[in-house]
């Protein structure tokens, strides 16, 4: 007899409730423990929420990053006569590493790697720790502050502004433009987010433009320099290479949850906090540990290529799989004591940058950030409490992360 197949499931109504979007722990441990991975009938979406099942989807060349391969998407045949504000949102995004397959992904993915390698990210430290030590000494001791407003949101804003050779006085429109842009990995968009995405992609699109011109034909090794090689030699044309540095300036807001999550987990578990403290050596493994306790995304996506079998799921070409990170970060096929916090956990095989070739590459970034970050306000703050509660974002279904969260810094 075959096994009776798992509940029905209303995804769409599940991902965006402000409940499920402030702890979705629990829902998704239920979830998963039916099947690690769940095909919802409605909308034709397979959801992905085992640690191998999703390891091994994110390696197979059979799955892909291009949307526009998504049968029942943006693209389908007739979409910009029917949808002409979704068609023109995401046509004027998709030309990007990020959203490309091979060889495309790989084109594109060279220009910019080399900015990433270990000892280009070890010259980046002092930026980083000017930039956070500036930060910190703007920050009260003794009365209530909010981290997220006045610390987490900032960093990796200035950190991104500088690597491309941004002014100071382009933050609150970066701030601006970025808000309204990260509504675009939520899938589900109304007309009023769709329309404030497209004006700001165009605006960012723009000012990068006349940026790049800006900075000469001797714009050295850096981001801007890079790009500018890259458009001179052919292997980028303009859309993409406007496109890439779009996604590589505004791809901040992974770092800035990390903060936010990160020093919540910390301070919802003191001990964990105090041996953090005591052992700065602990600071790798206690990184890898925030990002797998409260990822700072929900979804990671892949479309079929090729018909794929996933964990026993056939998954059609054409078809799109979302990966629930955190339940794939809480899997306890692979993690032992999956719901502990332990900052000295080894082995960590959390995915919240991805896998394969798709691996975010911005990840060294985002980890030397951090470590920065907490190093410096643990040297500064010998005291660090919760002085109320925090609150998580309930407008958007992928970031997750903090609006507010209060601190008392002693």
């Amino acid at each position: 007899m075959n096994p009776a197949a798992p509940p029905a499931i209303d995804w769409w109504t599940l991902l965006t409730d402000p409940a499920y979007l402030a702890d979705p722990h629990p829902h998704l441990k239920r979830i998963r423990d039916l099947a690690p991975v769940h095909h919802d009938a409605a909308s034709g979406v397979y959801f992905v929420l085992g640690h191998a099942a999703f390891q091994a989807m994110a390696r197979s060349p059979a799955m892909g990053r291009d949307t526009r391969l998504w049968t029942s998407g943006w693209s389908r045949p007739g979409s910009e006569e029917r949808d002409p504000l979704s068609y023109a949102l995401f046509s004027e995004f998709q030309r990007q590493m990020v959203n490309a397959n091979p060889p495309d992904h790989r084109r594109m993915r060279d220009v910019y790697e080399k900015a990433f390698q270990p000892t280009r990210m070890a010259a980046l430290r002092p930026m980083i720790e000017a930039e956070t030590r500036a930060l910190i000494d703007s920050l009260p001791t003794g009365e209530v502050v909010d981290f997220m407003t006045a610390f987490a949101n900032h960093l990796p804003l200035r950190v991104s502004r500088t690597l491309f050779e941004i002014p100071p006085e382009m933050d609150p429109q970066l701030a601006l433009w970025n808000g309204a842009l990260i509504k675009i990995g939520d899938i589900l968009m109304g007309p009023d987010q769709k329309r404030e995405a497209l004006a700001a992609l165009r605006a960012y699109k723009d000012y990068l433009s006349g940026h790049l011109k800006s900075r000469g034909d001797d714009a050295g090794e850096g981001f801007i320099g890079l790009t500018r090689q890259a458009l001179a030699s052919g292997t980028l044309d303009e859309e993409e290479a406007l496109n890439n540095l779009l996604g590589l300036v505004s791809g901040n807001e992974t770092t800035v949850n990390l903060l936010g999550n990160g020093l919540l987990s910390l301070l919802r578990h003191p001990a964990q906090m105090e041996a953090l403290r005591s052992d700065r050596g602990l600071m790798r493994t206690a990184i890898e540990e925030m990002l797998r306790f409260e990822p700072s995304i929900n979804f990671i996506l892949r479309v079929a290529i090729q018909d794929y079998d996933c964990a026993g799921t056939r998954i059609p070409a054409g078809e799109l799989a979302i990966g629930l990170v955190g339940a794939i970060n809480r899997d306890p096929a692979r993690f032992e004591d999956p719901g502990g916090f332990d900052v000295a956990r080894q082995p960590n095989a959390q995915l919240i940058f991805g896998g394969g070739p798709h691996v975010c590459i911005g990840a060294a970034l985002a980890r030397l950030e951090a470590q920065t970050a907490f190093n410096a306000l643990f040297d500064r703050f010998p005291r660090i409490e919760l002085a109320g509660d925090p609150v998580w974002w309930d407008d958007r279904t992928n970031q997750r992360g903090l609006r507010h969260l209060p601190v008392r810094l002693g």
